[in-house]
């Protein structure tokens, strides 16, 4: 419910606030209960009627091409009919006076808008949104942003400010990249992460964890894609340990050939693993053999 102040600006529904700022027309609102302030429209509106709608009013049609065929045959000819106490007609006014000042209407029809507040641009310069992910500019990584979807379109906005726009991605689809090659520029580089680094990483848990990170990286044709993904992953490592990942991307690349974070999570979470992933565990504790502690190495008696 939208109540006007009786000072001040007019408040309007945002759809229609946005209907208005799409086609670029001034909306301005009648007072309740005050109906000769909107007279003009009252009466063509009961114009049309009679001319357009009480002629059909009897006829039957089945498909709805035949109805807006009949209703422009009406409209045509009420528009083309004489005034009765001046010269001229509505279509001979609209030709030589109003449709020189009209403006082209926008290319891209007006369609309500869904609002989506406060998601954060990752390291890999994209947002997600129902399972897919849509670049962004790269300067705008770790912000917060704003999006505005429709049916067709998923628009992304900073501070107010469209930064991007992509036509949106099929709902049946899911883990999918709609990525813009301008928004991943050379400077890209200059983040915290970039493949290199990952990779190194990988590299220092194990050989089956690297298989897995190299294998993130091949599915991608570009390879910023996979920042997010890859981090993800190594990052299970700090939850549960080097060895029980490393064992999990073993376990994982025997059932997948490119396994990813949800796979890798569930087998660390399934109970049926806990003594396989403990034992991993235990044999590399082992294989690094007794350490002497600092003790050993100082003190009158351990010389």
């Amino acid at each position: 419910m939208i109540s006007h102040p009786k000072e001040g600006d007019i408040v309007l529904n945002e759809q229609y606030e946005s209907l208005a700022n799409h086609y670029v027309m001034a909306v301005m609102p009648a007072q309740v209960r005050k109906p000769k302030q909107k007279a003009a429209v009252e009466g063509a509106v009961g114009k049309i009627a009679m001319a357009v709608i009480a002629p059909l009013r009897n006829q039957i049609f089945t498909t709805m091409g035949e109805l807006k065929a009949a209703i422009r045959e009406k409209l045509e000819i009420y528009n083309a009919k004489p005034f009765q106490k001046r010269e001229g007609s509505r279509r001979l006014i609209f030709t030589e006076t109003e449709q020189e000042k009209l403006r082209p209407l926008p290319s891209i029809p007006y369609e309500i808008a869904e609002w989506v507040y406060g998601r954060t641009v990752k390291l890999d310069c994209h947002i997600t949104f129902q399972k897919n992910n849509y670049s962004c500019p790269y300067q705008y990584v770790k912000k917060k942003v704003d999006l505005k979807v429709t049916d067709h379109f998923l628009e992304i906005y900073y501070q107010n400010e469209r930064i991007a726009t992509h036509k949106r991605l099929p709902i049946y689809k899911e883990y999918t990249f709609s990525t813009l090659p301008e928004h991943l520029l050379d400077q890209f580089n200059q983040l915290e992460w970039n493949e290199q680094r990952l990779l190194n990483w990988a590299q220092k848990i194990g050989p089956f964890t690297h298989k897995v990170i190299q294998r993130i990286f091949e599915r991608l044709q570009l390879k910023e894609q996979g920042f997010q993904s890859c981090l993800s992953v190594l990052n299970l490592s700090k939850k549960h340990s080097n060895e029980a990942l490393e064992k999990a991307c073993q376990i994982a690349l025997e059932r997948l050939h490119s396994p990813r974070y949800r796979q890798l999570k569930t087998i660390l979470n399934n109970p049926n693993n806990k003594d396989i992933l403990e034992d991993a565990e235990s044999s590399q504790n082992e294989s690094l053999g007794f350490v002497r502690g600092p003790e050993y190495y100082g003190g009158d008696t351990n010389d």
